[in-house]
């Protein structure tokens, strides 16, 4: 269906064009072709036709507020005077599509020009509008830059080219670490725990952002294929995306068979199970790990200032991860209970039995419920791990992957450093948390879901900004960051340029109301 286009009318009243447009359209709906199309064929006609006449609008008010725009002293941040003002106009490209915004410039020799109608609208530096960009930053956390064009194109007015919409993305996300430090976190003054959890998560990257261990080993590692990966060959590709979550929850006593889902209904467990609350997650590729984990500490330091309640954190027993989370506990003065990832252990157990008894099998996971049962019921990790040595001088047909296999499960189990970490008694007793669900789950859907799609290769700002964006939906936050953002684009691109701060009022003052005496 072609657009329907106004007549350009002259005439003193403003909107005039969009009433034209708008009796033009009444006048198509009435004609018999119109009465004979499908409803469908109706529906795009009007979804393009209502569309023009919102942008009508939408320009008929920008030129209405030019016209009532009054002279006022404008003086920049930098004390010159703009004396010399004349008319100009810019473009923006909006959802409704794109308009002209006419405004008045005040000038200054040797000086930019000042826009004081552009602060009052709070318009962007770039062509593209906040609504534009709301739509971009929301699309981008969920979708290729590529479908994005595809969105904006199918259901606004606008054009955007990809480039541009990851230039966006960037600009959108660039507020995230002000938004969460400035945010007053909700105190929670119940006995809930707080826990914190960490994990790393790896994205393929473009050759010049990988970090440089990383790229001088690309370097040296031979391709199969000169354009692309071949399934499988992403060794020396990836950079490591730190994700943090913290969020509090209730005490859980339990007992070892309320983990062992063989021995209770895992339904009637779940029924009984709290579930976390105030939850945030976030994922970082730009930053090291260890200042993630300070950022960790700090968002609970937010929520817990007075260090009254009980601080949990979960880990997987990554060396330099623990050393990175104790160093931030005593740098925050607080004392937490540090717990080893009960399904990182399991892994780790079933690795030596798949090593003494085949693949998975019925042997197998008795076998692994046993060891469990024993480590949660106050075993040592160095017991367990010396019961698992007799299993395996027992067998005199292990092979040399076998014994490696197990080697690698008593030495994780027995390590000085992480068997600390393994008093999964005392931790179900007290009603502790002892498996990190939520931040696998973070892992999986801030950075895998979005990051890990086929044939993708991130830059470094590209991939930081979706990862926040995502971050800050999977957080709930992104109405609230939004607003906060638009202040802060406010005070980025307008305040800032004008004398204190302060923004000169281009408009007349508004008009005192009557009120009605009965």
């Amino acid at each position: 269906m072609s657009a329907v286009h106004a007549d350009p009318i002259e005439a003193e009243t403003p909107f005039a064009r969009a009433r034209a447009h708008a009796a033009k359209v009444e006048g198509i709906l009435t004609s018999d072709e119109m009465i004979r199309k499908s409803h469908s064929e109706l529906e795009a006609m009007l979804a393009g036709q209502g569309q023009e006449w919102a942008r009508l609008l939408l320009e008929e008010n920008l030129r209405l507020r030019a016209q009532l725009e009054r002279r006022t002293a404008v003086v920049g941040a930098e004390g010159v005077a703009r004396k010399s003002a004349r008319d100009s106009e810019r473009h923006l490209e909006t959802l409704l599509g794109r308009v002209p915004v006419p405004r008045l410039s005040y000038q200054a020799p040797g000086a930019t020009d000042l826009h004081p109608m552009d602060a009052a609208l709070n318009l962007p530096r770039e062509m593209f509008s906040h609504g534009i960009r709301r739509m971009v930053a929301k699309e981008a956390a969920k979708s290729s830059f590529d479908e994005v064009v595809e969105t904006v194109r199918d259901f606004t007015g606008a054009s955007i080219a990809k480039r541009q919409v990851e230039e966006l993305a960037i600009r959108a996300a660039q507020d995230f670490d002000a938004f969460y430090e400035e945010r007053a976190a909700a105190r929670d003054p119940s006995d809930d725990l707080l826990v914190i959890s960490t994990d790393g998560k790896g994205i393929v990257m473009r050759h010049e952002d990988l970090r440089e261990g990383t790229r001088r080993a690309a370097k040296k590692s031979a391709r199969k294929l000169e354009t692309r990966l071949t399934p499988g060959e992403k060794s020396n590709r990836k950079r490591m995306a730190q994700v943090a979550t913290v969020y509090s929850i209730a005490p859980f006593p339990r007992g070892p068979a309320d983990i062992l889902h063989s021995l209770r209904d895992p339904d009637e467990v779940d029924a009984k199970r709290p579930r976390p609350t105030d939850k945030r997650v976030w994922a970082s590729v730009e930053k090291p790990a260890r200042m993630v984990i300070r950022d960790a500490f700090a968002e609970a330091l937010r929520r817990d200032p007075e260090k009254t309640r009980r601080w949990v954190v979960l880990v997987d027993g990554e060396p330099k991860q623990l050393r990175a989370v104790k160093t931030e506990a005593r740098r925050a003065g607080v004392k937490v209970t540090i717990l080893a990832d009960i399904v990182h252990v399991i892994e780790y157990i079933w690795g030596a039995a798949r090593a003494l008894f085949g693949e998975s099998n019925t042997k197998a996971e008795k076998w692994v419920e046993h060891r469990l049962h024993a480590l949660l019921a106050g075993r040592s990790g160095g017991e367990v791990a010396k019961t698992i040595r007799w299993w395996e001088a027992r067998d005199d047909e292990l092979d040399a992957a076998a014994h490696a296999a197990i080697d690698k499960t008593c030495r994780y189990l027995a390590d000085r450093t992480r068997t600390r970490l393994l008093h999964y008694q005392q931790a179900l007793r007290d009603g502790l948390p002892i498996a990190t669900g939520v931040i696998e789950g973070a892992c999986r859907y801030v950075v895998k879901d979005r990051m890990d799609r086929t044939g993708a290769r991130w830059s470094l700002t590209g991939a930081e900004a979706v990862l926040r964006l995502r971050a800050i939906r999977a957080s709930k936050d992104f109405d609230a960051y939004w607003a906060f953002h638009l202040e802060r684009e406010r005070e980025r691109n307008h305040a800032s340029r004008y004398e204190d701060g302060k923004i000169p009022d281009p408009l007349p003052a508004p008009k005192p109301r009557l009120k009605r005496v009965k």
